[in-house]
Order: structure tokens, then C-alpha cells, then sequence
């Protein structure tokens, strides 16, 4: 599952780095570790957003260097790698603290199958293609590409290496961040827009890629050490917790609403069903699970401001909060008991049965 988080040019699939962590991380969530000057081996009395505002000045100015020397290159150079490493990426990760990056002589090799990674710092491949590569698409003749795609490539050599936990990838215009992943079928990495973060400005988001891609970030003798690791293991721990909150939060729920739909006097026709077994308790609570789900997608889209149309006029939008919206019936819940009215319910199925018609 993609989320494109709060961020314009930041997109986290599968659970590695979800959207909430990551804004925890820009926010500087003191109780997430790792986020002081010190950590990120500043000297002393200088701020974390100095360093990242005097890294970002510099990397505009490489940004436009590196798209001037791209749109002169001959369109014979089907790659684009010399210029895409030399007039952009090696000065992004030497911002990002790695120095100078030295080429990979030699392809790292797995129970004799090969796997050209162009960089290597420490024990984390770092995969630098050409602006004219694709991440996600095999390109036959091409070193680091031809057999498989550059991240199919790349995830495999996680996948199957005991050295190796986390890597970065990259063909300038986008970056990933992997991590070593036991599904098979489902991606997990955070991705950059590299080319929409640069040409749009988009200082916020260039915040947290330096935040997260820093050298500190994957810096320790063990992968199990690194402050990324540390901060996944976190997502996995708080999403657990989370998960069991939510198991409770819905066995309640469906025996809340059971009880009331059965206790309504307007329901007769909803008892004399499972009385005569025309309808059975399990429908009944299939039924009841799927509402309960739709409360929660509806909770979620309203919260993160997904569920209107942008382009809708405020006094729209204001009606909706008003006297529409599940945030104004969770308000209500907390404050007042319920009452035999059932004008919120029917509020409520308006609002789905508008979003079920399109």
C-alpha cells in the first residue's frame, strides 16, 4: 500500500518507514532518539537545520548544473550515468556525509550469481543508475540493469544477503531507500522525488530525505545498530500496538451497534429476521464488521483531509463539518450519552450512500 504522507514529493510503501514515523522524524520527535546535533556529528553549537538549509543552497545550485548538462547531452548516450553521477548525485551524498563515493570494481557476488552495485559504503549498496534509466524496468545492455531492473535488482540482493539490511537507489531524478524485505509480492521503500523536490523548491520534504539518508543514519557495525533500523523497529512495535488497540476498538463496536440496531424500535423487521433464521448471526456480524470498517476508512479520509474535493468552496466544506461529518458525531460521543433519535445514523448512511453512487 502507497501513502503519499503529508509530504508533496515523499511517497513510504509497505511498513519499513510508514507515513507517521516519518513525520515524527521531520517534526524532531525527541522521543524517537537520534535526532540531536550530536547525533548527526555536527560541531558544537550548530543546529541540525543549519546544516540542512547550507547542504540544501548548495545542492540548488548542482540541481541546475546537472539539468543544463542533461538537456546538452547527446540523445546516443542512452544512459546518461556519467553526467547523472558526476554533476549530481556523488555531491548529493557528500552533502548527505558520505564524501566522495568510490565505484564498485567488482559485482558482489551470491552463490555465483552477480550483482553489479555501482557504490558500496561500509556494508550498504548504494545503486547509482543514469537519468535515462528506469528504476523499475529491466534495460538490456546496461551494467546494473540488463538481467533485472535496477530495484528489482537491487531488493533481490537484500532479500538474499546476510551482510547487507538496508541500501540506497537512485537514478537522479528519484531516490529509494530499501530495506531487506521477506514479502516477495509487495514492495517496501521510501521513495523521493528528487526531480519535483528540486525544480518545485520543496525545502520541507529536501528536510526530511537529509534526515533520513544521512551517513549517520546507517552507521554501526551492525545493521541491527543503525538509527534507521532502530526507527523501524519502532514503526513495527507502535503499528502491533496499534493493530491490538484497533482489535478491541472493533469487537466493541460491532457489540455496540448489534445491541442498538436490535434494541431500536424501527428494527422489528432486522429481529424477526434472525428470529426465523432468515437472516443468520453470522451475516449479522459480517454485516456489522463492514460497517464498522467504513466508519474507520471514513475516520482516516476526513483526518487527513482526503475526503472532500479540494477544489470545493468553503461554504461547502464548512456544511460538512457541521452537520456531516463522523469528526462532529466522535465529538458528540464523547461529551453526551445517546438517545433513541436516530437523525445521526441516517446523516451518516447519506454520506455513504453518496460515496457507494460516485
Amino acid at each position: 500500500m502507497k501513502s503519499r504522507t503529508l509530504f508533496a514529493t515523499i511517497q513510504t510503501e509497505g511498513a519499513i518507514l510508514p507515513a507517521d514515523l516519518l513525520q515524527r522524524i521531520s517534526a524532531g520527535d525527541k522521543d524517537l532518539g537520534g535526532l540531536t546535533p550530536n547525533d548527526y556529528h555536527l560541531y558544537e553549537g550548530e543546529k541540525v537545520n543549519e546544516a540542512i538549509n547550507r547542504s540544501w543552497n548548495r545542492l540548488l545550485a548542482a540541481w541546475s548544473a546537472f539539468r543544463n548538462a542533461l538537456e546538452k547531452l547527446s540523445p546516443t548516450d542512452i544512459t546518461a550515468t556519467t553526467v547523472t553521477r558526476e554533476k549530481w548525485l556523488l555531491i548529493l551524498f557528500q552533502e548527505l556525509g558520505y564524501g566522495r563515493l568510490s565505484a564498485q570494481k567488482s559485482a558482489i557476488t551470491i552463490e555465483e550469481k552477480s550483482y553489479p552495485i555501482s557504490h558500496l559504503w561500509q556494508n550498504v549498496p548504494i545503486h547509482l543508475v543514469g537519468a535515462r534509466i528506469e528504476l523499475d524496468r529491466r534495460t538490456p545492455g546496461v551494467t546494473g540493469a540488463s538481467k533485472a531492473s535496477p530495484h528489482g535488482m537491487l531488493q533481490e540482493l537484500l532479500n538474499r544477503s546476510s551482510n547487507y539490511l538496508w541500501a540506497f537507489l537512485s537514478n537522479g531524478l528519484k531516490l529509494r531507500l530499501l530495506r531487506d524485505n521477506i514479502s516477495l509480492t509487495r514492495n517496501a521503500f521510501v521513495e523521493f522525488d528528487l526531480e519535483a523536490m528540486m525544480k518545485g523548491e520543496v525545502y520541507a520534504d529536501f528536510a526530511l530525505l537529509w534526515l533520513l539518508a544521512h551517513q549517520s543514519r546507517i552507521e554501526a557495525e551492525r545493521p541491527e545498530e543503525f538509527w534507521l533500523e532502530k526507527w523501524s523497529r519502532k514503526a513495527a512495535e507502535q503499528g502491533k500496538r496499534a493493530l491490538d488497540q484497533l482489535r478491541n476498538g472493533v469487537e466493541k463496536a460491532i457489540s455496540a451497534l448489534g445491541s442498538g440496531f436490535l434494541s431500536h424500535p424501527q428494527n422489528r423487521d432486522l429481529k424477526e429476521q434472525l428470529q426465523l433464521g432468515k437472516l443468520s448471526t453470522q451475516e449479522y456480524y459480517r454485516q456489522l464488521l463492514r460497517l464498522v470498517y467504513r466508519l474507520l476508512f471514513l475516520f482516516v479520509a476526513e483526518d487527513r483531509e482526503l475526503l472532500l474535493d479540494p477544489d470545493a468552496d468553503n461554504v461547502s466544506k464548512e456544511r460538512y463539518r457541521k452537520h456531516y461529518s463522523t469528526a462532529r458525531i466522535r465529538r458528540l460521543a464523547e461529551k453526551t450519552l445517546g438517545t433513541r433519535h436516530s437523525d445521526l445514523f441516517v446523516a451518516l448512511k447519506l454520506v455513504m450512500d453518496k460515496l457507494n453512487n460516485g
